[in-house]
């Protein structure tokens, strides 16, 4: 199920663009710079889709850098397996440190109808009540998640399961071409262990299923242990990973 092929990774990394829209995006050669509100990683950071050698990437850096000075941000890039050579060393050297990334996973998960699922529109204040329970949230995240609708250019779904009439897991769906990402799987503490997790990823791979997907995948933090062991007992596997840099 690994990626090895840089042309596929490449494929899923521009899925991973329309899954995780952002409302300003540059390029500068081989490398897409992106800024939204500063919540989630993907959308405010640069990263770079050629992994070719690249004679200009120290001014590259630079300008880069300048671009985030310019909007007030942070400048944060995101290193996946299609850094050109040289870019962890020359922005270490620019002092650069290493910021946690996370794991891509790929699966074909079995589809499931669930009698329990609420499918929505949007992030429903449900739906964003669910998400709050979960790691890494803040206000910057989730005003991201309520601006984005409109920035969405390929089909998308919002999911709330129920326990007893109670909403209990959220998660959210991109679907493009043959992809289908998984994000915002979460489930409120207190309807944990009832193997929520697994239903929402089947209920979501049968969304994507409808869509034309054939694979889905997500990504998750490498120390989020009990999430990992969810997504591999679903048939996840882990494709690739990437870590985001910033300077201090």
């Amino acid at each position: 199920m690994a990626l090895t092929e840089t042309t596929d990774i490449g494929a899923l990394e521009r899925a991973a663009l329309n899954a995780v829209p952002a409302p300003r995006v540059a390029w500068d050669g081989g490398f897409v710079i992106r800024a939204f509100l500063g919540g989630t990683g993907r959308a405010n950071a640069a990263c770079s889709l050629d992994p070719a050698p690249d004679p200009g990437l120290e001014g590259r850096v630079t300008r880069i850098e300048a671009h985030y000075a310019r909007l007030g941000m942070p400048c944060c890039f995101r290193s996946t397996p299609l850094d050109p050579p040289g870019l962890l060393g020359l922005l270490e050297g620019r002092g650069y440190r290493e910021k946690e990334g996370a794991l891509v996973m790929l699966g074909q998960v079995p589809a499931a109808e669930d009698p329990a699922a609420r499918w929505l529109a949007g992030p429903e204040a449900d739906w964003l009540s669910i998400l709050a329970t979960a790691e890494h949230q803040g206000p910057a995240r989730r005003a991201e998640k309520e601006q984005a609708l409109p920035l969405f250019a390929r089909p998308a779904a919002w999911l709330v399961l129920e326990e007893g009439e109670e909403p209990a897991a959220c998660g959210h769906a991109v679907a493009d071409g043959a992809w289908c990402g998984l994000f915002d799987l979460a489930v409120r503490p207190e309807f944990r262990r009832l193997g929520l997790g697994r239903r929402l990823l089947g209920a979501l791979a049968g969304w994507g299923r409808r869509q034309g997907a054939e694979t889905c995948w997500l990504q998750v933090a490498p120390g989020n242990v009990n999430a990992r062991r969810v997504y591999e007992a679903a048939g996840f596997r882990e494709a690739y990973r990437y870590r985001y840099f910033m300077k201090g």
